[in-house]
């Protein structure tokens, strides 16, 4: 990594301590003090963990898709985690799964992820992913049709059953669930940890399938490991906060725009630290200035949206 590219992260990095510390010890008056800063303490590891998985998978997945405009969530990656919640609920009922240990079951879901994953979007991005508009297209179709299944399920489906799924459907960062955030964490560390491992692979992998097979890279391979971490990354922030669809594409734009560079060694770990800011950031100002009058998952999915229109706009008028 050059110079550049170090002053930037440490820029980032000092901003993102900032804002932590401001949401961490604003407001704090003399009772309770301990309780408030432990409770905003696991709520902001939270939040960094969701927003450095959500920025790194994106990275990930555009370099795998090699398009700047696919990501997890276009391409079904959020309606497979609820269409898995959909099938746990409707097989082992609600009691079932709310006896089911936390941990257990968010193994379970990251497995089963990781593997539907390879399966279903390692073939189509291998062998399809030069030919970017049917590769939209199939990622489109594939999250419509795991939604679909997923609301057969539900509507066959108990009230209360069906409850137990809704609130898996939709993003909160108001209220995150904090009982998995050891396991979230440490599994978000490692995938990040192995992702910037393989950066030097993944640099030759964006050039394109046959330049990397030409220059020895183990092109399937590398598609199915790198699919399997997003997947990772992708199970943890869904089981957080629920699924967030067009995040990560304003992440991997300001990370690239940002960087100016293709070296996954900085783009992995700028990803981590923008998106971090953001929820951070964000979060403070819809908490302690606006008295949580909107929802920043609201405001998120409407920049987002806009902007991936602006990015398909851009690349038809070139």
């Amino acid at each position: 990594m050059d110079r550049r590219g170090v002053m930037l992260l440490s820029g980032l990095a000092v901003l993102l301590a900032a804002i932590s510390l401001l949401w961490m010890f604003q407001g704090i008056g003399g009772g309770n003090r301990e309780f408030i800063l432990r409770l905003r303490g696991g709520k902001l590891a939270a939040l960094i963990t969701v927003a450095a998985s959500i920025g790194v998978a994106t990275v990930l997945f555009q370099t795998v898709a090699a398009n700047r405009v696919l990501t997890p969530s276009i391409m079904g990656f959020d309606a497979l985690y609820i269409l898995l919640q959909s099938v746990m609920v409707a097989s082992m009922g609600s009691a079932g799964v709310a006896g089911f240990p936390d941990i257990a079951k968010f193994l379970v879901e990251v497995g089963a992820m990781s593997m539907l994953a390879a399966l279903l979007f390692g073939m189509l991005l291998a062998r399809r992913g030069r030919d970017i508009p049917r590769t939209i297209l199939t990622g489109v179709i594939l999250g419509v049709m795991f939604r679909s299944m997923s609301g057969f399920l539900t509507r066959i489906m108990d009230p209360n059953e069906f409850a137990v799924v809704q609130a898996a459907s939709f993003a909160s960062f108001n209220h995150v669930d904090t009982t998995l955030l050891p396991i979230g964490a440490a599994l978000t560390t490692a995938a990040i940890m192995i992702a910037l491992w393989l950066s030097p692979r993944l640099d030759v992998m964006a050039l394109g399938r046959e330049p990397a097979v030409s220059l020895g890279l183990r092109f399937d391979t590398m598609v199915i490991g790198a699919l399997m971490l997003v997947a990772v990354l992708v199970s943890v922030s869904t089981a957080l906060v629920g699924p967030v669809a067009f995040f990560g594409l304003i992440v991997a734009g300001l990370a690239h725009g940002l960087t100016q560079s293709a070296r996954h060694t900085a783009l992995l770990p700028a990803a981590a630290l923008i998106a971090s800011i953001l929820v951070v950031g964000g979060q403070w100002i819809f908490e302690r200035i606006m008295g949580q009058a909107a929802t920043l998952s609201v405001v998120i999915e409407l920049a987002g949206g806009i902007f991936f229109l602006y990015l398909l706009l851009k690349g038809r008028i070139r």
